[in-house]
């Protein structure tokens, strides 16, 4: 049973492409390249060098190797960039997932497993939110996730195949040193570079309406996400799930000078910090509601925090993956 993950040799795809591995199950990459990197993936996972919008190459890996189903993780998803770049991201995140549902379509995919996001619910009146809650996202990024999921269930409606829509809340830690988060801008890799060149921590936004007035977020480790794909995949395909929006969070909320303190404690070591304006499209707080997940599949997050960050420290951060260039 093989499934094509389209970014997967990126930070979260190549974990979840181990997890189906150590699952039993097979997968075929398809990436540009842009920020993945080849050498997280196993030697013998094949890998197709394309962008998701080429639909010669979709469609001639989906005839190769017919895949029992797609899961779609290719995708810029950097919040600041996303203001500062909208038509960027309707462009590439849209048009990606509307020639790999036209490829699926074409050559009869019967499900579909879609990397969303918990940006769909910008900031929610109240938390933890759940899959119900009002979806009102407060930048591009999170607007292009949201439009992605109407595409998807539009389109089943239409062909008929099953799909899962996971909205993913922060992201963090590693399965190992080959798998570890290179992103410039995501949380926990930031404040290891800051440590190991001993600067202040950068926190962007110390007046939010929380408890030590910085945001609030609900941090998951990687591998309990790729864990989660692997377990709504084989749902998907035993026709145990179908048509699902399901939230991937620990249900626990932690503000970003609680995870300085955090990398502070793993490393044996305060790390000092400094607060700067806020950036643009940030909520104040956004914690989850993962009991969906958990009644239907039987799936949690099996890591806390100190976990997550151990696993981090435990995997050197190399310098910053470099950021695609708008063609």
């Amino acid at each position: 049973m093989e499934w094509l993950v389209t970014g997967g040799a990126g930070y979260i795809g190549a974990h979840v492409v181990h997890a189906l591995r150590a699952s039993g199950l097979g997968a075929i990459v398809l990436d540009d390249l842009s920020t993945g990197d080849p050498t997280r993936l196993p030697g013998d996972v094949p890998l197709l060098r394309a962008d998701v919008r080429d639909p010669g190459t979709l469609r001639r890996a989906l005839a190769q190797y017919r895949p029992v189903g797609v899961i779609h993780l290719a995708a810029h998803k950097d919040v600041a960039d996303s203001v500062a770049n909208p038509l960027r991201y309707y462009r590439d995140n849209l048009d990606g997932l509307r020639v790999l549902l036209q490829g699926s379509i074409a050559y009869d995919i019967p499900h579909v497993l879609f990397s969303s996001s918990a940006a769909v619910y910008g900031t929610p009146a109240a938390g933890p939110v759940t899959e119900n809650a009002a979806t009102d996202p407060d930048n591009p990024y999170g607007r292009s996730k949201l439009i992605g999921e109407w595409m998807l269930r539009d389109s089943a409606a239409s062909a008929g195949f099953t799909w899962a829509a996971m909205r993913y809340f922060n992201v963090a830690g590693a399965g190992g040193a080959e798998l570890r988060d290179r992103g410039a801008t995501n949380l926990v890799p930031r404040l290891l570079r800051a440590a190991e060149r001993r600067e202040p921590a950068r926190i962007f936004g110390g007046d939010y309406p929380t408890p030590d007035g910085t945001a609030v977020r609900d941090y998951i480790h990687v591998v309990d996400i790729a864990d989660a794909h692997v377990r709504t995949a084989l749902a998907l395909a035993q026709g145990e799930l179908a048509d699902e929006v399901l939230n991937i969070g620990r249900g626990v909320g932690v503000s970003v000078r609680e995870m300085v303190d955090a990398v502070g404690r793993a490393l044996d070591n305060p790390l000092p910090s400094v607060v700067d304006p806020r950036r643009p499209g940030d909520p104040a707080e956004v914690v989850a509601s993962a009991d969906k997940i958990r009644t239907l599949l039987g799936w949690q997050a099996r890591h806390d925090l100190d976990d997550i960050v151990r696993s981090a420290v435990d995997s050197p951060v190399p310098a910053p993956e470099p950021v695609a260039v708008p063609a």
